[in-house]
Order: structure tokens, then C-alpha cells, then sequence
């Protein structure tokens, strides 16, 4: 099954479509910023076990409710609680005074006796290395795609390819930043996990792109007839991938929790934003980029199957 998109000739309006809501993601990051989690900002962890009963995720939380009346600090957007399977709960908040760290064990004393196994506190200072490590993460990643591109198509195809990954990750960082939601660790997985599906799917479309150019002259096809047919081929099979996936986040979005709510709308947004990028970004990005040049594209291929070559594809130069 194939679709017809006319990407190429209605290339003003998907480009102006992302330049809109990358700028306005933008704006909204600098105005209102992110609500960093504990992960990153410092806060206190306790670890405890009630004795004579299973106490419930809810039942911890309506507690816990009744208590920020009086504790802002331990408010549904600022509290992480997790519980395990053998009944040990975990619950992460913000840095409390000693005071406040009585009232809330306290307040968690009313729902049974328990034993209190652990306490730490999380520095600010950890928080910190934490922020640079994901910063180095994303950047290390972003590299590495674009070495492993341009050696698998050309430079160009990498310069298009991560800018449709920065579009995907701003307009994903965008609306968290819109929303309000708690950034923390996870967050950052599922900015990584953005990076690599949406690649997938561009590096699909850019595969078929190479082999049409291959033969374009034998079906008398342009460069912008080859391009959409590439992107016409390959839509549908990323459109069912993009649908099969969203069916897995959205049910973890039902049934995952509050603690999960950042990690899932970051992997939801992001898969939309992927989508939309790998059909009409990435591919019109490349087509201006050798278009201008008045690059012979397919000479970019020509040797690729050569079995004298050893893999190693002539130099291009770009004029």
C-alpha cells in the first residue's frame, strides 16, 4: 500500500508548520521553564516497610494529600512514591526540615506501625552531576548518529537527520515545560528512547531515497519525483509502526501511575513529533541542502555496490 504525498512541492508548509512549534516551544521553555524532580534539585528519600499490613499506592496518597494542606512541599506534583512487591515503600520529596520530616512520618504512622529502613538525603550537588550527565548523554548520542550517517549515506542525510531530532526533543521538552510535570531521571530515558526511534524511521525513508536515486534516470524521475516516491513507499510502514507503539504508551498512560505520567507524555509526544519529522523534515532537509549545491546525487551511490570498492564509497566533494 502506497500513499501520495507531495512532499517536495508543499515543502513551505510542512517547514513552516515545525518552524511554528519549535519557536513556540522554545518560548515556552524560557518562560516558564522545567519543574525539575528531586532527581536533579536534592530532596529526601524514605524507605520503609509497614508491619502488619500491605498499605496500598492510593490509600499512601490520600494520606499524603491531607498532609500537604500543611506541607506544600509534599504535594501530589512534587512527591514520588513507589511501592515494590514484598510491600517496601519508597517516597521521594523535597528537602524538609526536621520538623517537617516528623509530620510526614507521622502522617504515614496513621495508615500502620512500620519500620523505617532507610532515610537519605539527596544533594543539590548530585542533582548537578546528574544534569551534565544527561546533557553529555544526548550529546554523545547526537554524534554519534551523525558519524554513523554520514558513513552510511552522506553528510547532508546526517545534517537533515539531526535536525529532525532536535525538532522531535524540543517540541517533546517543550510541552513538559507547557505542562508542568515533573522532569527526572526517567525523563531523560525517554528523550534517548525518542532519539533512537526517530532515527529508525528516518534512516527507512533514507535507505529507500539511496536506491531510487540509483535508477532514477531509468523510470525518467526528477529529484524531487525520486524523493516523494521514497517518502511514498515508506509513509504507510511508518505510520503502523508510529500506531502499533502509540497503542503501548497510551495503555501505559492509562494504567502506569502518576510516578510514570513524565516518561510516558515525553515517549508520546516525542513518537508524534518522530513521525511527523521522519516523513516531512528529514527528507525535505536533504533535498534543499543538495538541491542548492547542484549535487548529481546519485553519484553519491553509484559505487556502493561495487564489489571492487571493499565498501568504501568514493569521496564526494560538495561544491
Amino acid at each position: 500500500m502506497k500513499v501520495n504525498l507531495h512532499i517536495i512541492r508543499n515543502i513551505k508548509y510542512y517547514l513552516s508548520v515545525s518552524i511554528i512549534l519549535v519557536v513556540l516551544s522554545i518560548i515556552v521553555f524560557f518562560a516558564k521553564g522545567l519543574n525539575y524532580g528531586i532527581d536533579f534539585t536534592g530532596g529526601n528519600l524514605f524507605q520503609l516497610k509497614y508491619n502488619d499490613k500491605k498499605v496500598t499506592l492510593t490509600e499512601i496518597n490520600d494520606n499524603l494529600d491531607k498532609l500537604s494542606e500543611k506541607l506544600p512541599q509534599v504535594n501530589s506534583n512534587s512527591r514520588k512514591v513507589q511501592i515494590s512487591e514484598d510491600g517496601t515503600v519508597i517516597l521521594r520529596v523535597p528537602e524538609l526540615k526536621e520538623e517537617d520530616k516528623k509530620e510526614v512520618l507521622n502522617s504515614l504512622q496513621e495508615l500502620g506501625a512500620f519500620n523505617l529502613d532507610k532515610e537519605d538525603k539527596v544533594g543539590a550537588s548530585i542533582g548537578d552531576d546528574l544534569k551534565k550527565s544527561a546533557i553529555y548523554s544526548l550529546g554523545i548520542g547526537a554524534i554519534l548518529i551523525v558519524l554513523y550517517i554520514t558513513l552510511r549515506f552522506e553528510f547532508s542525510f546526517a545534517i537533515g537527520g539531526i535536525l529532525s531530532l532536535l525538532h522531535d526533543i524540543i517540541i517533546a521538552v517543550g510541552f513538559i515545560a507547557l505542562m508542568g510535570y515533573e522532569v527526572d531521571t526517567p525523563f531523560i530515558a525517554a528523550i534517548l528512547t525518542i532519539l533512537g526511534y526517530s532515527i529508525n524511521d528516518t534512516i527507512v525513508i533514507y535507505d529507500r531515497i539511496r536506491e531510487n536515486l540509483k535508477r532514477r534516470h531509468n523510470k525518467n524521475w526528477t529529484l524531487e519525483d525520486c524523493m516523494d516516491e521514497s517518502v511514498n513507499q515508506t509513509a504507510i510502514r511508518s505510520l503502523n509502526t508510529s500506531i502499533t507503539t502509540l497503542f503501548s504508551v497510551i495503555a501505559l498512560l492509562i494504567f502506569g501511575g502518576a510516578s510514570l505520567k513524565t516518561f510516558i507524555m515525553t515517549l508520546l509526544i516525542g513518537i508524534l513529533a518522530g513521525t511527523y519529522s521522519s516523513i516531512f523534515i528529514a527528507t525535505p532537509i536533504v533535498y534543499i541542502l543538495n538541491k542548492r549545491k547542484g549535487n548529481n546525487m546519485e553519484d553519491m551511490f553509484k559505487n556502493d555496490d561495487d564489489e571492487n570498492n571493499n565498501g568504501k564509497r568514493v569521496e564526494k566533494i560538495l561544491v
